[in-house]
């Protein structure tokens, strides 16, 4: 651990800088700098509590051999000094390991019908429910940004923005730092609805997710470069529901990312809605961009709703889930799809934080 002191010393100064400006009103007055610089002092803070266990117990254990050169009925407390000095080595080593630095991001997730017709719309709203639910146990806040039915009641696509509770600042509790790992194809078996022979069906449901802009200007969007088309918004089946042109599209010229939104009842706010999701589609393109230059561990979701594709299957008859990422496995699939996600999720956690770990060791 030597060789990691220069970086201790270097984020312990930084922990007490911004504690100095967090303590100064002034730095109040502007929210988005206060939010960031919060984030990031709860994110050291970690990295101090680490450092002092660990040298606590490092000088626990250089006083102990001191006294067991002096008397070495004091040998019987060393192993037990050392196990705990070991302990805290590991998890210095972890905390020193960078956080993906938009942990702490607020998300828009999108659900998408893939394969399977009705039966895919249909598990797409239990996909909707799931994250609903899940979001509700951790204390999030959520906003149905746009939603296109199915006949049966189901999701032809679904965004829903998703919001940490108010006062968060570990970005180890961020939605983003939790939700990322939901992107990709979730397959399911079941017997549909549809279904009259009782025989079980494969179908799939894309989920793509976005860390929210949360300054307007952190994304620069030249006007003259989208295409903005107003009309008619219709429900299912195609029929209209709104008898003016408020339903908006908007189309990113340069990168072809195209944005509609029919949910509001304003074309105003329509286009502000199209706006916020252009925004995190925009900053998750660009991220992906710097991590493919950058060769980063950051793994880019997928992108195409086809069912050979998972990284996810949820199979009714036997009530099981399983990551096919990870590994994980449980036959409790009524209660993960009831929100309790939590352990399915931590699979995933715990996955990146290894690979995080070997790519800092090597």
């Amino acid at each position: 651990m030597t060789e990691s002191f220069a970086a201790v010393e270097h984020l312990l100064a930084e922990h007490a800088e911004i504690e100095t400006l967090l303590a100064d009103p002034a730095v109040h007055a502007d929210a988005g700098r206060a939010r960031t610089l919060g984030r990031r002092y709860a994110e050291l803070g970690q990295v101090v509590a680490a450092y002092r266990a660990w040298r606590d117990a490092t000088d626990d254990v250089e006083a102990a051999a001191e006294l067991v050169a002096e008397d070495s009925s004091f040998a019987a407390e060393l192993p037990a000094l050392q196990e705990t000095a070991a302990a805290a080595t590991e998890k210095l080593r972890r905390v020193l390991v960078p956080r993906d630095p938009d942990d702490g991001r607020d998300v828009i997730l999108e659900i998408k019908a893939g394969e399977g017709g009705e039966e895919s719309a249909l598990f797409a709203g239990d996909l909707l429910r799931m994250y609903l639910r899940y979001a509700e146990r951790r204390g999030w806040k959520t906003e149905i940004i746009e939603a296109t039915d199915s006949d049966l009641g189901g999701y032809k696509d679904v965004q829903v923005a998703v919001k940490a509770r108010a006062g968060a600042t570990d970005p180890a509790d961020g939605v983003w730092a939790n939700l990322k790992y939901e992107g990709g194809v979730h397959r399911v078996q079941r017997v549909p609805v549809t279904e009259s022979q009782g025989r079980i069906h494969t179908s799939a449901a894309g989920v793509l997710v976005f860390p929210e802009v949360e300054d307007a200007g952190e994304i620069e969007i030249d006007q003259n470069e989208l295409r903005i088309d107003v009309y008619r918004s219709s429900g299912p089946g195609g029929q209209s529901v709104n008898t003016t042109d408020s339903a908006v599209r908007i189309t990113h010229l340069p990168t072809g990312i195209t944005v509609s939104m029919q949910n509001e009842k304003s074309q105003l706010q329509n286009r502000e809605q199209a706006m916020r999701v252009l925004r995190a589609r925009l900053l998750a393109a660009r991220q992906e961009e710097e991590a493919a230059a950058a060769n980063d561990l950051r793994r880019s979701q997928v992108r195409t709703v086809d069912r050979s594709e998972r990284i996810r299957t949820y199979n009714y008859p036997e009530n099981r889930i399983a990551d096919h990422r990870t590994g994980y496995k449980a036959y409790n699939l009524d209660q993960v799809l009831d929100g309790d996600l939590e352990p399915v999720i931590r699979s995933a956690i715990d996955a990146d934080e290894a690979a995080r770990l070997a790519a800092a060791a090597s």
